[in-house]
């Protein structure tokens, strides 16, 4: 594969299918208990929020109600199976679908909370959109289980597929979130050991920069619907401490060294406090000699692709369409 390094924008600032949106919202009461859920599973009131128990389990189960709210599964059949003590599901169109390149999924949540409730969302609508069989899993979350348990869990996952007989040339790494980071930490971490990188990296509201200093956590702070910066915080200190350089690389992959890294598609929404950390890791990317393909969605909230609207389907297109044109 030979794609030179490049930025390629898409700023969808007329947005076409805001008014689509709107004409799609026909049933107001269940958009706004899917709206409010989402709400509530992101947004934390405090950095002491998830050393509670009973906060960590009612964010939890408000995450699996709204996977319950959205989560597709027409057109795909979903098997379950373990790989070393680890839920996964293997996701797959039920009519044909191309069997040369798998995707391997990584859930958002903070690292706090989610699994493969949570994960089907993203899982099976990715399987639907680029006709992949796609792998999810449940890896270990924090605070019981800080970093790097959730990288182990991702390696697992990758080794599994390698013995499974597919190379690294054979699997596309995607992730959401928090999710978006382990993608990417999975990436230096088998840089880090001399093993191939995957074929391509897709990228939905990827959390890049523990650090939390883009610009975009000020601009935004009243736009966005979900997030918030005592969210993101309590996460990072959840997922990796309170006393640790949030700089180094295995927290913020953005300040990673990013050459020779795969062709990589980022999605973000225009009005989310994470857009920094797409806008920071894209050009970081190109700057290092990458591809990278950022799309800023007007509207759009974080991982905005999980939920049932025309703004998702044309997100959703996108990532077919970029892997498609990746293959060729």
């Amino acid at each position: 594969m030979n794609i030179k390094p490049k930025l390629s924008i898409l700023n969808d600032k007329k947005d076409a299918y805001d008014k689509k949106d709107a004409q799609d919202k026909k049933d107001p009461e269940r958009m706004d208990l899917m709206m409010r859920t989402i709400k509530a599973v992101h947004s934390a009131a405090t950095s002491n929020t998830f050393k509670s128990d009973e906060a960590l389990k009612k964010q939890r189960a408000e995450m699996e109600m709204f996977s319950k709210l959205v989560a597709p599964t027409f057109a795909v059949d979903i098997k379950s199976f373990t790989v070393e003590n680890i839920a996964c599901e293997w996701v797959s169109l039920g009519a044909g679908h191309r069997k040369d390149k798998i995707i391997l999924y990584c859930h958002g949540g903070g690292y706090v909370s989610g699994g493969l409730g949570y994960a089907r969302i993203l899982a099976a609508k990715l399987a639907f959109y680029t006709g992949m069989e796609t792998i999810s899993f449940e890896y270990r979350l924090a605070p019981e289980h800080k970093y790097p348990s959730q990288i182990e869990d991702g390696m697992k996952l990758w080794n599994y597929l390698m013995h499974m007989g597919y190379g690294a040339n054979d699997i596309i790494l995607a992730g959401d979130s928090a999710g978006g980071n382990l993608a990417l930490e999975m990436c230096l971490e088998l840089r880090k050991v001399g093993r191939f990188l995957p074929y391509a990296l897709v990228l939905m509201s990827p959390w890049t920069d523990m650090r939390a200093v883009a610009a975009s956590y000020e601009r935004y702070a009243a736009k966005d619907p979900l997030l918030t910066l005592n969210y993101v915080q309590s996460a990072r200190n959840a997922y990796a401490g309170d006393n640790v350089d949030y700089e180094l690389e295995q927290y913020s992959p953005v300040m990673a060294d990013l050459r020779d890294f795969p062709p990589t598609l980022i999605q973000v929404g225009s009005n989310e406090i994470l857009r920094g950390d797409s806008e920071h890791l894209a050009k970081n990317m190109v700057k290092a000699g990458s591809f990278a393909r950022l799309e800023v969605y007007q509207g759009g909230w974080h991982v905005f692709q999980q939920m049932p609207l025309p703004k998702s389907v044309n997100a959703m297109e996108n990532v077919g369409k970029f892997l498609n044109e990746t293959l060729k």
